[in-house]
């Protein structure tokens, strides 16, 4: 059937601000299904409110609105719009329930818009759990014992009758918010208690618990006239029982046989043909694997954070070809953009295993519930490409981007003083550190059939991590020869991983390698194991004796971010991806190394070249020696990519940009004092300690409050503000332990208002888009401050010293690119930090000023002036609207993480709120970020400690609130507008915190917002 004809403009909502369950890969989706319908001719108007991503770009589409995904705010934009046609699945559960919603209200009708790809009746058969469960009994598809219900009372009736354990699935939400594991009526009372609260509809499944079954996924497509295909199969590592966003992930499927797997096939396509779903979708079953049983679990009846994982594990551009299919064309009318000789009913083939760890926040919140269960906690992940499945996992560990020891050994350091039966004891319960405790209980002796006792994980992914250690073994106790080398390379082990179980030199190390049969070797990602041509620029490392990766020559290499995660996210991902076309239209060759299957950093068809490879000195050398660039740009990767800077020019690559010696000027304290000294700057007073007494000295001489962090962390990540000589011991401690020989900073906490620039500089002039002033006050983190852009106090002299300080700072080490700056403005304008990269903050003001400013920094680092670019020196002019960036966050997946605002940031994405005023603009903002509508009135709950502030209090009763102290066990009244608990460490206070993330009430954890936001707004606008 041809495209339809009969529709022009086309409105796509998107997912808004990133939170664990809905991240990158919505921005992946979205942005390819806007430039899909683009190039068949339509018009293209895209809703979303998260700046950090590049689908809200305006050239994403025809028309970009930054504003809230709420029923209203869409409402209005329709209204105006006046679009023939809605395409909400590709803006994940947010677009979906958006479109349910929106129906529900008669908009849709209203208005004449007709809702593209999946319909809503097929919507609530997939999403409504009793429609779902009538469904498959309709098409003899078994699925496991349950009931809906939308009280308590039912459930643990229900519960009793099944027997327990009983999984608790809330209806309508996003990563299994809400829901989980019982093992009892007490458990069930919690959990079905919190879900019935988290579901929009009160309504949850309770469900026979199959935990311990194999989980499987496909990934399907389905067109109008019901042709479908399989993009792929994937298999998760962990049994179901633990949330498949937490779960190691292979694909294609490994331990199905032939029968299994064509079963659970037809079984997946006989479901989305009887949904009669337009698009891609995702396919959830569960294997027995004691026997042919199965069960299926769910359907996502959109694309998913799965989707882009197929995507990226095929080369199968699965959002692009689904929105073609929206507006009417079939798979065998579609073009595969790989192959470009195959048509889109071509179903991929894979020569080649991929696997998908998740990567996880715990690093940062160490005290948070690390189990694993059926709510997702992942932040991000990573994706690797092997020849064989230990190597494609070991890739995907060198990946991750925790602790380096622990990647290259593959065993907790804690775990040598650690018996085999308590190791086997604490494996029973998943985790985030599991793979690696199975690893250390193999080195302890720990056979298969133990193993899989306590973790019902299938033998055969056991005996893989076996081989590994193996291996490991003999390289730690054999002779080191070219064969046993090469055998260790094959299964994914790099030289940093065999040097650290084993004392050789890289010299003795490249001979080996000279020594072998094989070598590393790059092959293509081709969907179709080589059976067609086909001319895709994407690559991975193996062993072997054919490389088909080329050299590009006149070519420059862009270092990406990794994996998302707290502190460092999606906006990194913009960067990079801006950076990649600046240096295209200067004429070179861009190479993206980076290894998130999110992103869109990592779509084959944005780069000249992409190697899906870990971020690690190893890999990244590998390919430098192979591509011989021009340089390598390492600005908009990150702290991943800084990281690695020095590692780079030690082993003579050129990096392009601000100079290594510059990049040490602002990471090394002394020498960066030393300049501030020099251009009379004032920066908080403070030294750098490597012992607990020189630690205690400095605080000492400076007075309490101090503010220490370790050298060179992201987000944050280990900072806090010390008030006395005990917090002191019990930071230093655990943070001296973990500091891998770099110093402790130890400065003076100033309060006052904190501010901050990104600066462009060509090494003789610099220019600042504009200054950002936090609504918080110093002492939170710039991440997980609201933000306001033109900042709305401060005078001009403070704004004249400011950019007197940036210029200073930016041409002092000769920056050449982009670096961002951080101020305190108290009795005198202090800096407080400078990172010499790209920072968060760019996508927010590139979409305020109009400017892309990673573009034009790159432009810079390529060799630009500030002229050249119709840049003038100094400060950019101050928009007349008012913008406002709120943080977002996802305590509710994260139980026992802290949540009160500090110097460590814990915010997970973030939203754009746009006025005539301050004010107004960040009520728009608050919609998507704290999900609170600031023109209601009513009950706010308040912490003891915050009550005790009673200006506070007063301002709130003045404005029309009702401020209540939360006592313990009391019930929650109906009418709270939100809850204010700045302490985490009281139990009342975190009492009061989990029951108001519980009842999705909003939750603010710093006075400084709430009395910004108790302000009634003028009315709203639309963009």
């Amino acid at each position: 059937m041809p495209k339809r004809t009969d529709i022009n403009k086309i409105v796509i909502i998107g997912s808004g601000p990133i939170v664990i369950g809905q991240a990158a890969e919505f921005d992946y989706a979205g942005s390819q299904a806007c430039l899909s319908l683009k190039d068949e001719g339509y018009e293209v108007v895209l809703i979303n409110s998260n700046p950090a991503t590049i689908m809200t770009d305006s050239e994403i589409a025809d028309k970009v609105y930054l504003e809230p995904l709420t029923v209203p705010s869409v409402t209005a934009i329709l209204e105006k719009e006046r679009p023939d046609a809605l395409l909400p699945t590709l803006g994940g559960q947010t677009g979906l329930n958006l479109a349910v919603q929106l129906s529900q209200a008669g908009v849709l009708d209203r208005l004449n818009v007709a809702l593209l790809g999946t319909n809503l009746q097929t919507i609530n058969q997939a999403e409504d759990r009793e429609a779902f469960k009538a469904l498959m009994d309709e098409l003899k598809q078994p699925i496991p014992a349950s009931k809906t219900v939308y009280d308590l009372d039912a459930g643990l009736a229900f519960a009793k009758t099944i027997g327990y354990p009983v999984i608790v699935r809330p209806a309508y939400t996003l990563g299994g918010t809400g829901g989980g594991i019982a093992h009892n009526e007490a458990e069930m009372t919690t959990i079905l208690a919190r879900g019935l609260t988290m579901s929009p509809e009160t309504e949850c499944l309770i469900e026979k618990s199959i935990a311990g079954y194999k989980e499987i996924e496909f990934e399907v497509m389905r067109d109008h006239k019901g042709s479908s295909i399989i993009v792929t199969g994937m298999e998760n590592f962990d049994p179901v029982g633990v949330h498949t966003g937490d779960s190691i992930v292979f694909a294609p499927t490994q331990t199905l046989t032939d029968k299994e797997y064509q079963r659970l096939r037809d079984a997946s396509l006989i479901i989305v043909n009887a949904l009669a779903i337009e698009g891609g979708c995702n396919v959830q079953l569960a294997q027995d694997p004691t026997s042919e049983a199965y069960y299926v679990i769910e359907v996502n009846p959109r694309v998913s954070r799965s989707s882009a994982l197929a995507s990226k594990a095929t080369g199968y551009p699965i959002a692009k070809i689904a929105a073609k299919i929206a507006v009417g064309l079939n798979l065998d009318e579609i073009m595969n953009p790989i192959t470009k000789t195959t048509y889109a009913m071509f179903e991929p083939t894979l020569d080649y295993v991929v696997a998908k760890i998740p990567r996880f926040a715990f690093d940062k919140f160490t005290h948070a519930d690390r189990t694993l269960g059926t709510q997702m906690k992942a932040t991000g992940e990573v994706m690797a490409i092997g020849t064989n499945i230990e190597a494609a996992l070991l890739k995907a560990v060198q990946s991750l981007e925790l602790n380096t020891d622990l990647q290259n050994k593959l065993v907790p350091e804690n775990l040598a003083t650690t018996d085999l039966e308590t190791l086997l004891t604490s494996i029973k319960t998943p985790t985030d550190i599991r793979l690696f405790q199975l690893f250390g209980a193999i080195a302890k002796g720990a056979t298969l059939a133990q193993l899989q006792a306590a973790t019902q994980i299938d033998a055969f992914f056991l005996a893989k991590l076996e081989r590994i250690m193996t291996v490991q073994k003999q390289l730690m106790t054999e002779m080191l020869t070219a064969n046993l080398v090469q055998t260790a390379e094959e299964i994914g082990f790099s030289d940093m991983m065999i040097q650290s179980v084993r004392q050789v030199t890289d010299h003795e190390l490249d001979r080996l390698h000279a020594m072998a049969d094989q070598h590393l070797v790059y092959k293509m990602v081709d969907t179709c194991a080589a059976e067609f041509e086909s001319s895709t620029p994407y690559f991975y490392s193996t062993i072997g004796s054919e490389n088909e990766s080329q050299p590009l020559g006149h070519s420059i290499v862009v270092i990406g971010a990794g994996p998302i995660r707290i502190g460092q996210g999606v906006e990194f991902d913009y960067t990079t991806v801006h950076s990649v076309k600046a240096i295209q239209a200067a004429g070179y060759n861009a190479i993206i190394i980076n290894n998130n299957p999110e992103t869109v950093s990592t779509d084959f068809s944005i780069s000249d070249k992409l190697y899906f490879e870990p971020l690690t000195i190893n890999s990244v050398m590998n390919i430098i020696n192979l591509e011989r660039p021009l340089g390598v740009i390492v600005q908009f990767g990150g702290q991943t990519a800084i990281n690695l800077t020095q590692a780079l020019v030690d082993r003579g690559v050129k990096i392009l940009g601000t100079s290594m010696h510059g990049i040490e000027l602002t990471e090394n304290r002394h020498d960066f004092e030393a300049l501030l000294t020099t251009h009379h700057i004032d920066h908080p007073a403070g030294d750098t300690a490597m012992s607990l007494p020189e630690a205690h000295a400095i605080a000492t001489q400076l007075g309490f409050p101090v503010l220490v962090r370790p050298s060179f962390v992201l987000g944050g990540k280990g900072m806090a503000v010390v008030h006395t000589a005990a917090e002191l011991d019990d930071y230093l401690i655990p943070a001296l332990k973990n500091s891998h020989g770099q110093p402790i900073l130890v400065d003076k906490d100033i309060s006052g208002i904190e501010c901050e620039v990104d600066i462009l500089s060509d090494g003789h002039q610099v220019y600042i888009p504009g200054i950002m002033e936090h609504l918080e006050g110093a002492g939170v983190h710039s991440g997980d401050s609201i933000a306001m852009f033109p900042p709305q106090h401060l005078s001009a002299d403070q704004k004249a010293e400011i950019v007197r300080i940036a210029t200073a700072i930016g041409l002092a080490v000769n920056c050449i690119g982009m670096m961002n700056i951080q101020f305190i403005i108290a009795d005198k304008v202090y800096v407080i930090d400078v990172n010499p990269r790209a920072s968060r903050t760019v996508p927010f003001m590139s979409k305020i000023t109009h400017q892309h400013l990673a573009q034009l920094a790159t432009h810079l680092i390529l060799g630009q002036s500030l002229e050249a670019l119709g840049l003038t020196p100094g400060l950019g002019a101050e928009p007349a609207d008012v913008y406002v960036k709120a943080p977002v966050f996802s305590f509710a997946k994260l139980p026992g993480a802290p949540t009160a605002l500090s110097p460590e940031m814990k915010s997970t994405g973030e939203d754009l709120g746009r006025g005539a005023t301050f004010t107004e603009a960040l009520h728009q903002a608050l919609f998507d970020s704290y999900h609170y509508d600031s023109s209601q009135v009513g009950t706010v709950v308040v912490s003891p400690l915050d009550t005790q502030n009673t200006a506070l209090m007063a301002h709130l009763s003045e404005s029309g609130y009702s401020p209540i102290t939360f006592q313990a066990d009391q019930e929650w009244p109906n009418d709270v507008v939100f809850a204010l608990a700045s302490d985490d460490e009281h139990a009342t206070a975190q009492q009061l915190i989990t029951t108001a993330l519980s009842h999705q009430t909003p939750l603010f954890t710093a006075q400084d917002t709430v009395r910004a936001l108790t302000v009634n707004p003028t009315p709203t606008h639309v963009l």
